[in-house]
């Protein structure tokens, strides 16, 4: 015997089901939300790539002028240059050693750790001579 159809089944719209018009707007704001949260997501990884990026140049620009640096003093009997801008005028260096965020680098001559040596280091992204960013 066949089934019957009960006379309460009838095609229903989104809005006769219950919750009315908040559940609709609900349901057709979800890809909107899940868009925004996506690029937030995009700039949070972009910023923290950019910032990495950032302390890898500048570690490599502090490789360069270490190098230039240890030149200056094997030619000047181990005697540290007063400044760096000494490098460059010397022709140590093609360029004046800046960070990856335009700030100068820094020379402590004799080291803190080494009084034999000198510290080289950067004041980071945030320009703090002492910051946590400090790259060395």
């Amino acid at each position: 015997m066949p089934r019957q159809r009960s006379p309460e089944q009838s095609i229903l719209f989104p809005w006769e089901r219950g919750r009315g018009l908040w559940r609709l707007r609900f349901v057709r704001s979800r890809p909107l939300l899940a868009g925004l949260g996506m690029a937030a997501l995009l700039l949070v990884l972009g910023a923290r790539e950019r910032t990495r990026t950032g302390v890898r140049a500048t570690r490599a620009t502090l490789l360069v002028v270490r190098q230039a640096i240890d030149a200056y003093r094997a030619d000047h009997e181990m005697r540290c240059p007063p400044t760096l801008g000494a490098l460059r005028q010397d022709g140590y260096l093609r360029r004046a050693p800046v960070d990856a965020w335009g700030q100068p680098l820094e020379l402590v001559c004799p080291g803190r750790r080494d009084p034999e040596g000198y510290d080289l280091s950067s004041p980071g992204a945030r320009g703090a001579a002492a910051g946590l960013a400090r790259i060395e």
